[in-house]
């Protein structure tokens, strides 16, 4: 019995692992369950009766996929909770930057193959994983800014944190899409690997620089504080992703409308 139950999670692991590689490739519409199954040593009936069809299966591949990075590079960055607001903030940026330089965090891969080419199948299972790290972003923003700050003030500081770091999003897909060899023009690091401190000082110092200026303006009254009025309302609630770095192709409906605020 003892070695059935573990060949069995053996199976489910590797089909899950495939699932992750496989969706990370070619998204989910161009992945097929018959790739998923090859690659995983395993068997169509297999998949079917541990995930039940291909839409539970890409979103069980997204979990598992976020799970695993969150287990190596922790949301918090390993900060203790006593330090400053400044030094856990740096955590946090540190944090995403690690899990998106990771070549085998494939959740990124797979939002942004989502964002490219939207099922919102993935709307669900992203609301519930990312929701507690979103929330812990915000109330350090709220701490950086004070009181006085509008939630959408909050919102919006956290919106130009997660852009600055999804800026590696964008290079690394690039990087994938170029020929072997081919440098690519205006992109200050070549190796994601190498320049992450770098890079998180920078977004650090240029994140709190904005912030303080935000907040004594903010103290002094020389900023209006926004209304979250229906037309705001509805631009924060496009998928950051698409918001910023790519066009939608379409009109989000509101069943997708959480898709990619994300990655606080």
């Amino acid at each position: 019995m003892k070695n059935k139950k573990k060949s069995d999670l053996d199976t489910q692991t590797r089909l899950l692992q495939s699932a992750c590689e496989v969706f990370a490739e070619k998204g989910y519409r161009d992945a097929t369950i018959a790739d998923i199954c090859e690659r995983a040593g395993a068997n169509i009936a297999a998949a079917n009766y541990y995930f039940r069809d291909k839409a539970n299966l890409y979103a069980e591949a997204w979990r598992q996929a976020f799970q695993r990075s969150l287990e190596i590079y922790p949301a918090d960055g390993r900060v203790p909770p006593g330090a400053s607001p400044e030094e856990r903030l740096r955590g946090r940026i540190q944090s995403i930057l690690q899990r998106i330089a990771d070549p085998q965090s494939y959740e990124f891969d797979i939002m942004y193959k989502e964002v490219v080419n939207q099922t919102g199948l993935l709307v669900d299972v992203m609301q519930e994983s990312i929701e507690p790290i979103r929330r812990g972003l915000f109330v350090l923003m709220r701490e950086l800014l004070g009181e006085k700050a509008s939630d959408l003030q909050v919102q919006l500081c956290q919106m130009s944190i997660r852009a600055q770091c999804f800026d590696l999003i964008i290079r690394e897909q690039r990087r994938k899409k170029s020929p072997e060899g081919k440098k690519l023009s205006k992109l200050p690091f070549q190796d994601m690997d190498a320049d992450l401190a770098v890079l998180a000082d920078h977004i650090l110092r240029f994140s709190l620089a904005g912030i303080q200026e935000i907040r004594c303006q903010i103290e002094n009254g020389t900023i209006p504080i926004p209304q979250e009025g229906k037309n705001i309302s509805r631009r924060m609630a496009v998928p950051l992703d698409q918001n910023i770095l790519w066009p939608p192709k379409s009109p989000i409906s509101d069943d997708e409308n959480n898709h990619f605020q994300v990655w606080g």
